[in-house]
């Protein structure tokens, strides 16, 4: 699989160019050159075992069956989604504004140092969540609101009711917590309109790398009343707050009853960077993995930790059970990774330590290959012409379930697993009940601990930008995957330009972008 050929941009005139994945030294490079301004190189996994590890789940989705643009020039200049994109969409963004209480440098989305304010209206985001609900054959299930800061539109509560209403699963904000954090209301408004999740931006739990640490953990409390489930998203910057990997893992395992997760995100340089801060600040999924070993002593390892597609087999059994088209996560393998964690009385403990999780996976591989080979068909053989499809679909079912289980089963330690937990049992409810009651019982006491890095110019791989399952919806009906949107072609400045007033016309209009006391926090990070 080293060396493999793809295709990357040339980070100065972002033009697509040849490019190279290797390996050096026991990690991964990805090499390119540009005829007109030479050659770059950068670090793309740290580490080549894990690398290698991880491209066994390589997957390429269905992709989408009505996509919005046709394939011209090739990715990434087609976006919109074209009909060479390999996955549907799993999670939308929606921008809903560019204003922000704070001035965060690392932040993709900036007003006033953009110049404009975009900030589509109410009618508009509408379209843009129906034209997510009319892709084909998925429609989106889960949608995130984000921004600048979506708490500052004080039509929020209208709009996640509205998603609601349009039929997505999950409705989620991306806010830094200053609004949840100094309006105690405010989260139960949101809860109230079936708000699901709030991403909390969480870089620590010092005011060196968290300036507002106080009001994120009174967001926290206030969400707690609410019943209000909370994702911890701290921006993980070398040198700065990689440090405190360990130490936010530990404060959520002590919120768990309210914080649901922890996803780690390693800074992208989206901006101009020299070779010398990239080397300085870079931190990949490997070198985060390896710090999450060192500072828990062993507790959590590297290895447990597996690719975003090796969930792909739960999605193809409930697809095999239903025969209807299911989200795929279908993501490149080296976009992101996750683990659970089990709280008990004694600490933290994986699943990996109790449960052999490739074992799992390909078990549930085997079930989906089973029920579409014919398993079901086999049985209206044995039962005659003369029964009712419908009992024997349910008969083929419940015997393949049985047959599923049993094997799962044996994937199991029931020796090792925490005391107050039968994961059996709560398999097994998922696979007899397949709601989401089910799989709510599954996240109880249950930290999922993930960690997506973004892309860059730098180590820029157009085959994970056709494989993004994250992606942005625009006010002109466009699908946008993430790294195309805020990297490569930069499609976010083009998209707010053409959707946006100046800011000097806003503030004439609205007035001043408040911050919180009226003034910028003094953020540790530098620009980026």
């Amino acid at each position: 699989m080293l060396p493999k050929k793809t295709k990357s941009i040339c980070p100065e005139c972002k033009e697509v160019v040849d490019a190279e994945v290797r390996s050096v030294d026991g990690e991964v490079y990805i090499f390119k050159e540009c005829s007109d301004h030479g050659e770059f190189s950068d670090v793309y996994w740290s580490d080549r075992e894990m690398y290698l590890r991880f491209q066994e789940y390589w997957y390429d989705g269905r992709g989408i069956d009505n996509p919005q643009t046709e394939v011209e020039d090739g990715c990434p200049s087609d976006c919109g989604i074209c009909p060479s994109h390999k996955s549907h969409t799993a999670l939308a963004n929606i921008d809903l504004t560019n204003r922000c209480n704070l001035s965060c440098s690392f932040c993709f989305a900036h007003a006033e140092a953009r110049g404009y304010v975009y900030e589509p209206s109410y009618e508009t985001i509408v379209d843009m969540l129906e034209t997510l609900r009319e892709e084909k054959p998925v429609p989106t299930p889960a949608v995130q609101f984000s921004g600048g800061e979506p708490t500052l539109r004080e039509d929020l509560p209208k709009i996640i009711k509205k998603a609601d209403e349009l039929g997505f699963v999950q409705k989620q904000i991306a806010t830094n917590g200053i609004k949840l954090g100094t309006e105690p209301e405010l989260a139960k408004k949101l809860k109230k309109v079936e708000l699901s999740t709030a991403y909390l931006h969480f870089d620590g739990l010092t005011e060196d790398v968290e300036p507002y640490i106080d009001i994120k953990k009174k967001a926290i409390e206030n969400c707690r009343e609410a019943g209000l489930g909370v994702v911890l998203v701290p921006t993980i910057i070398k040198g700065k707050n990689d440090d405190q990997l360990y130490d936010i893992i530990k404060y959520a395992s002590k919120n768990v009853d309210i914080i649901r997760g922890v996803n780690f995100q390693p800074i992208a340089f989206t901006g101009a960077a020299s070779n010398k801060e990239r080397k300085n600040k870079r931190i990949t999924i490997p070198d985060l993995a390896q710090t999450l070993e060192k500072q828990s002593n062993g507790e959590i390892l590297k290895k447990d930790f597996y690719p975003v597609p090796s969930i792909i087999a739960i999605s193809k059994v409930v697809e095999a059970f239903t025969n209807k088209p299911q989200v795929e996560f279908s993501s490149h393998p080296n976009c992101g990774a996750a683990t659970y964690l089990f709280i008990t009385e004694n600490g933290i403990q994986p699943i990996n330590r109790f449960v052999d999780v490739k074992q799992f996976f390909q078990t549930l591989n085997n079930l989906a290959k089973e029920i579409n080979n014919g398993l079901i068909f086999q049985l209206s053989d044995k039962l005659g012409k003369g029964r009712a499809s419908k009992t024997t679909e349910k008969i083929g079912q419940t015997k393949a379930i049985t047959k599923a289980l049993h094997k799962i089963n044996k994937t199991i330690d029931k020796e090792k697993q925490p005391k107050n937990l039968n994961f059996y049992k709560k398999i097994k409810r998922i696979f007899r009940e397949q709601n989401y009651d089910a799989v709510g019982d599954f996240h109880w006491n249950t930290l999922f601990i993930g960690t997506m890095h973004f892309q860059d110019n730098y180590n820029y791989d157009i085959e994970r930008v056709k494989r993004c399952v994250i992606h942005y919806a625009t006010p002109d009906k466009k699908i946008i995957p993430f790294c195309a949107y805020n990297s490569g072609p930069t499609y976010r400045q083009q998209i707010e330009q053409k959707h946006s007033i100046p800011i000097k016309e806003w503030k004439k209009q609205k007035g001043k972008i408040k911050k919180y006391k009226e003034e910028k926090p003094k953020c540790s990070q530098t620009k980026n």
